[in-house]
C-alpha cells in the first residue's frame, strides 16, 4: 500500500487542537506482535487477531485510525487502536502482524515509522493522548449506584470514586492511587489483595 494524500508536516511537533485528518502526529520505532497474543484479549476488551489490521499504542484513544509509514520504503497502512503498548524501550506503536507485512518489517522487527492522524475515535487526538506518558491506576471495584460506590470507597484509605459510561449506562468505578509504571500499579494492586481488595491494574486515559 502506497501512501497518497497525506499532508506530511516535518515533525512530531505540531499542533493537536482540532488535528486535521493527515497530520503527522508522532514519528519513533514501531515493532510487531502475533502468534503469541492472537485470541488474546486487547485493552479495549476485543480479541486480537493477528491478521487483522490493528495496533497498540500507550495513549492513543482506542478505535482511532492512524496511518503508519515505513520510513525506510515509504509503505503505509492504515490501523485502528484497539491495545496498549509497546512498553519497551522507546517504541511508539505495535502493530498486529499483518499489518507489519504491509509495512514489510516482518524481518527486521522494527522499523522507523510516521504516524499520521486519519479519523478520531472514541475520543479526539490531543497533545494529551499522545504525547504524554502513561499513567495507571487500580480498579477496585464498579457499581451502578453512587452511594454504593462511595459507601465500598469509603472502607479504603485513599480510594476514589469515578464515573463512567458503559453501553451507554452510568457506571460508579472506585479507583486506588495514581501512578507512572504499570509496575508501581501491580505493586499497590498485591498490597490490596493482601488487605482483602480484589481488583485490577487499568491504564488511565489520557
Amino acid at each position: 500500500m502506497v501512501s497518497c494524500g497525506v499532508s506530511k508536516r516535518g515533525s512530531s511537533t505540531v499542533s493537536y487542537e482540532n488535528a486535521e485528518s493527515g497530520a503527522m502526529i508522532q514519528d519513533g520505532v514501531a515493532s510487531w506482535y502475533g502468534p503469541k497474543f492472537h485470541g488474546k484479549t486487547t485493552a479495549n476488551g476485543e480479541r486480537y487477531n493477528m491478521n487483522g489490521l490493528t495496533a497498540a499504542h500507550k495513549t492513543l484513544p482506542f478505535n482511532t485510525i492512524v496511518r503508519v509509514e515505513n520510513i525506510s520504503n515509504g509503505r503505509t497502512v492504515d490501523v485502528r487502536i484497539n491495545d496498549r503498548g509497546p512498553f519497551v524501550g522507546n517504541r511508539i506503536i505495535d502493530l498486529s502482524r499483518r499489518a507489519a507485512e504491509e509495512v514489510d518489517m516482518i524481518g527486521s522487527g522494527t522499523a522507523n515509522v510516521r504516524i499520521f492522524l486519519l479519523k478520531d475515535g472514541d475520543r479526539k487526538v490531543s497533545a494529551a493522548n499522545t504525547s504524554n506518558p502513561p499513567t495507571f491506576t487500580v480498579q477496585i471495584a464498579s457499581f451502578d449506584g453512587r452511594s454504593e460506590a462511595e459507601r465500598h470507597a469509603s472502607g479504603i484509605s485513599g480510594a476514589r470514586v469515578e464515573t463512567g459510561v458503559v453501553n451507554k449506562k452510568t457506571v460508579y468505578r472506585v479507583f486506588y492511587g495514581v501512578y507512572k509504571s504499570e509496575e508501581a500499579a501491580k505493586n499497590a494492586h498485591r498490597q490490596l489483595q493482601r488487605n482483602g481488595h480484589n481488583g485490577f491494574v487499568k491504564q488511565i486515559e489520557n
